[in-house]
Order: structure tokens, then sequence, then C-alpha cells
């Protein structure tokens, strides 16, 4: 397969879709896989057309972490360097001024399931199954799974998880907060797409900022988080769009956001 399949790419309006597509592999991440998807988050960051990202897997898996047949090659060196550009990728996916959501059609594991907690939320197909299974194999989450998932389940539930590498379904999942809702599999990407343009109709600058004041203020205690918030806020009253937003709602019309 060529380099340039390993992604493919939707968009419909201000929403684009990726997907992983090495289907036989599970979409493992081989470093050509992972240096596309970098390539494509990076285009879709500094795309003023694009204000929703979304990812998915073709086949029946989501992702099945990296790719550990060709990890078993590298020498330790490479190892290292492999896995600090799996980090930095995941890092653009939580970092991006843009909501970023994962459709969990099939298998999450390792650092597949990293992949998705990147993200900022996450839709699971029936059937799906996901897990941090990584001390399984006598190593840990090493993509941000031992500090992003605390954060979504709670640190007593993501120490069960992580020490006993167990695998929860999708309604478990759903169950634990970890996913924010399960569809019929012949639905998923259809409530993505629905979910995806819902939230572009909104100001992109006012999403950016929304994002920005959640992640940051949700690791601060209230009252910097609360600085946090009002300095995101005060980014937005200069804008066009604000005022667009008020003319709208005074005019009872659509807003016609231009992220300006």
């Amino acid at each position: 397969m060529s380099e340039e399949k390993l992604i493919l790419r939707e968009k419909r309006g201000f929403v684009v879709l990726l997907s992983l597509n090495r289907p036989k592999q599970h979409n493992a991440l081989s470093k050509a896989l992972l240096e596309t998807l970098g390539e494509a988050i990076e285009e879709c960051w500094h795309d003023p057309d694009v204000r929703v990202m979304m990812i998915t897997g073709k086949g029946p898996s989501f992702c099945a972490g990296a790719d550990l047949k060709e990890r078993s090659q590298m020498p330790e060196d490479q190892v290292a360097r492999f896995v600090s550009k799996i980090r930095s990728t995941f890092g653009m996916l939580q970092d991006m001024p843009k909501p970023v959501i994962a459709l969990i059609n099939g298998g999450a594991f390792g650092g597949g399931l990293e992949m998705a907690l990147a993200c900022d939320m996450r839709l699971a197909a029936e059937g799906a199954t996901m897990g941090l299974t990584e001390t399984s194999l006598g190593i840990i989450p090493g993509a941000g799974g031992t500090q992003r998932l605390p954060r979504v389940v709670g640190v007593a539930r993501a120490k069960e998880l992580i020490f006993t590498a167990r695998r929860v379904d999708a309604r478990e999942a759903h169950a634990l907060g970890l996913v924010n809702a399960v569809t019929p599999k012949d639905r998923l990407l259809e409530t993505g797409w629905s979910m995806a343009e819902t939230i572009a109709k909104n100001g992109p600058i006012a999403l950016a900022m929304a994002k920005e004041a959640i992640n940051r203020g949700s690791e601060v205690d209230l009252a910097t988080g609360l600085a946090i918030e009002a300095r995101c806020y005060d980014v937005i009253v200069p804008t066009e769009d604000r005022l667009e937003g008020l003319a709208a709602f005074k005019e009872k019309r659509e807003p016609c956001y231009k992220g300006r």
C-alpha cells in the first residue's frame, strides 16, 4: 500500500474525517502510518476551512497500538525516537485548537486507546473493545495513557484497568465515562458526522478558546482556572464572530461565523 493512502481523508463542509488505513494490520501504528497521520493532523490544524476533525479506523479495528512486529526489529535508539514521535503526535491532537472526535469502530488497545484519549470526545460502536494492555507485555502506557486515563475515569479505575491490562467493551467504557456515547456499529459514522457538524456551526474562535480553557483549567486550582477562562474570554471580545453571534440572535437567524 502506498504511503499516501495510509490515511484516508473525507471532508464535508467544515468537518474532516481521517481514517487509519491498515485494516489487515488492525491499523497498528507503523513508522509510515504515524508519519502520515502527523502530517494529516498538522494540515487540519492550519486549515481555516477545517473546524472539527474526526479519527476512525478502516476495517474491524480502530487501532491496535504500535506495530510491535516492526518495533521488534528496531534498534533501541530507534524505539525511543518512535515512542517520542507517538507522544508528540498525540500531543497535537490534545493541543489542536479545534475539537477532535475519536470514532472507535472496533478494537482500541495500547497506543490505539491512548490516541483516542488524546481526542476531546470518544464515540464507540457497539461491540468495540478497548484497553491499556501494556503491562501484560512488560511495559507501561508510554504515550499519555497513565496521565490521560486517570483524568477521564478517575485514579482508582485507571489503576485497575492499567494494572490488570483488562479490556472493556463499549457499554462498560460508557459506564466508566471513557466514551461519550455508544451507537450501533452501522450508525457510528452517521452519529459522528452529525455531532461534528453540530459543533462546526458554532464560532471557531469560541471553540478554540473553550477547548483551551477546559484543557488548561482542569489541570490547576479553581482560582487559576477562572483566570484562564477570563483570559480566553478576552480573546473573543474584539472578534467579528462575537458581534455576528449577537446580531444573529437579535435577528433570529443562523449565524455565519468567519473565524475572525
